[in-house]
């Protein structure tokens, strides 16, 4: 079970709002900042546990997948993101004296979807979404442990406010935004409009991760009353099914990540 640590962190920001919470996972500690529905889980706090240390979080963020994703989400969910700052960052990716740290991400892009605080309970947060994919990049063992204590986190607070919450619903939900994103940045010139690559993306995703489309499983399970085979996967399915989205950003690159031969 998650152990819920009900005890305030103090936080330096002397306007700052946002509810602090602690899970425990697999001994670890972890701080969590919610804010309205955005919960913002410290990355810190994991990555010090492993054997590089706090480090591991600018190697991944040197990561041209990383930059990649990163720039994705803060397009979709952030209104005020700096793409002309996320485009020099993106154009030194790969270079030996390409260096990236959390607080330069956020001044040079005016990122939301990572926070860096100083102090005693500070370190990075990053959004549930990202601080998913980068437990998937130190350990996909841990991230699974750390889905299913988040899980049960959110499952206590939805008992205590009466309301529902799942994180497969959550899981899927961040699935489709970042499909569609890379879809229509790699749409090919003069070609056919981006809804049936999205659909042929989707598809082939699916077929990998769950052995057939979303049609073949209405047809195969059609007393199930689910519209899709996203809402009731396995979560470490749909922990997949969003590394692949947020990673792949073409047709070609998904089939040679995979190492099936193109049809």
């Amino acid at each position: 079970m998650a152990q819920i640590f009900s005890r305030p962190l103090p936080l330096n920001t002397k306007n700052e709002k946002m509810a602090k919470q602690r899970i425990k996972v697999q001994g670890i500690n972890i701080q969590i900042l919610s804010d309205k529905e955005k919960d913002f889980i410290c990355i810190t706090d994991i990555a010090k546990n492993f054997e590089v240390g706090v480090a591991a979080i600018e190697s991944w963020m040197r990561n041209r997948n990383t930059i990649e994703f990163l720039g994705t989400w803060e397009e979709i969910h952030n209104p005020n993101f700096n793409s002309v700052g996320f485009d020099g960052i993106k154009n030194n990716v790969g270079l030996n004296s390409f260096k990236i740290s959390a607080k330069k991400w956020i001044k040079e892009t005016n990122a939301q979807g990572i926070k860096a605080k100083a102090g005693r309970y500070g370190g990075t947060f990053a959004h549930r979404d990202i601080a998913l994919q980068f437990c998937y990049w130190i350990s996909p063992s841990f991230q699974l442990y750390l889905i299913e204590e988040f899980q049960r986190l959110k499952e206590q607070e939805a008992k205590q406010l009466n309301i529902e919450w799942n994180i497969r619903r959550e899981l899927a939900k961040a699935h489709y935004p970042m499909l569609k994103e890379s879809v229509i940045q790699n749409l090919p010139t003069g070609k056919k409009k981006a809804g049936f690559y999205l659909a042929d993306e989707a598809d082939l995703i699916n077929e990998l991760v769950f052995g057939m489309t979303a049609q073949q499983w209405r047809k195969k399970y059609p007393t199930m009353g689910l519209s899709n085979n996203c809402s009731s996967s396995l979560i470490c399915r749909l922990s997949i099914l969003c590394s692949l989205s947020g990673n792949v950003t073409s047709r070609s690159g998904l089939r040679f990540c995979i190492n099936l031969p193109m049809i």
